[in-house]
C-alpha cells in the first residue's frame, strides 16, 4: 500500500495507459479523481471498478485543454478529497500526417490536448501542493518526444514541450517539497497503436523485441508517485523496452 491515505488525480483515464496508472494506484491505496472526455460510460465503468478496490473514487468529465475547465477540477477534487498529492498529466492525442500537408488545425489540436493541457492542470494543482508542501507530478511524454518521429510534428513537438515543462516545473518548486517528473513510454499495445500501419517496423527496434503493456507503464508512474522515488525530480524516465538504447 504504497498510496495509502494519498489522492491522485489523472487526465484522460477512461482508457489506456490513464486506465492502468488509475488501477495501480488505487490497488496501492489511493484514492483517485479522474478525468474522461468522450465515453460517459467507459468513465461510470471505471469509478465503479476504481471503488471496489476500496478506494474513494470518482470521475469529471473535463476538457483539460481548457483552462478554466482544469482550474474548476482541480478546485472540485481539493473540495471532495481533502488533499491532493498526486497529478498525472496523461490526456493526449494524435493527429499525424506528413508537415507538407499537416493543417493549421491538427497542429493546433495536438499542441493544446498534449502539451496546454499539461499547463493548465499543473497550475491549477500545484496551489493546493504548495500549501501542504508535498506533491508529486507526473508528466506522461514520449520516445517520440525525444528522437522525433516522421509524420508526427505536431505530437513530437508536444511531447517534447512537456519535456522541458517538467523540468523547469521541477527547478521552480523543488524547494516546497514538490517533484516533477516525465514518463516516455515507446512502443506500448494500448487501442491507440493497435491499427499502426508500420507497427512491425517499430517491434524490430525495440531490443525485446515486444511491445510494452499499460501495466508496465503503470508500474513506474506508481514509482514515481511514492516514497520510493522520493530523491527523484526532473527526470524523464523512459519505458520502452531499450528502444532509444
Amino acid at each position: 500500500m504504497l498510496l495509502k491515505g494519498k489522492t491522485a488525480l489523472i487526465t484522460g483515464a477512461s482508457r489506456g495507459i490513464g486506465r492502468a496508472i488509475a488501477l495501480k494506484m488505487a490497488q496501492e491505496g489511493a484514492n483517485v479523481a479522474f478525468t474522461y472526455l468522450s465515453s460517459v460510460e467507459k468513465g461510470e465503468a471505471l469509478a465503479e471498478e476504481l471503488s471496489a478496490l476500496g478506494v474513494k473514487a470518482k470521475g469529471y468529465r473535463s476538457d483539460a485543454s481548457v483552462f478554466a475547465e482544469a482550474e474548476n477540477l482541480v478546485n472540485e477534487v481539493v473540495k471532495e478529497f481533502g488533499t491532493l498529492d498526486i497529478l498525472v498529466n496523461n490526456a493526449g492525442i494524435t493527429k499525424d500526417g506528413l508537415l507538407m500537408r499537416m493543417t493549421e488545425e491538427q497542429w493546433d489540436s495536438v499542441i493544446e490536448v498534449n502539451l496546454k493541457s499539461v499547463f493548465n492542470l499543473t497550475k491549477a494543482t500545484i496551489k493546493p501542493m504548495m500549501k501542504q508542501k508535498n506533491g508529486s507530478i507526473i508528466n506522461l511524454t514520449s520516445v517520440v518526444g525525444i528522437k522525433g518521429n516522421a509524420g508526427q510534428a505536431n505530437y513530437a513537438a508536444s511531447k517534447a514541450g512537456i519535456i522541458g515543462f517538467t523540468k523547469s516545473v521541477a527547478l521552480e518548486l523543488g524547494s516546497r517539497n514538490i517533484r516533477s517528473n516525465a514518463l516516455a513510454p515507446g512502443f506500448i499495445e494500448t487501442e491507440m497503436t493497435h491499427d499502426l500501419a508500420n507497427k512491425e517496423e517499430w517491434l524490430k527496434a525495440i531490443p525485446l523485441k515486444r511491445g510494452g503493456t499499460a501495466e508496465e507503464v503503470a508500474n513506474v508512474a506508481l514509482f514515481l508517485a511514492s516514497d520510493l522515488s522520493a530523491y527523484i525530480t526532473g527526470q524523464t524516465l523512459q519505458v520502452d523496452g531499450g528502444m532509444l538504447t
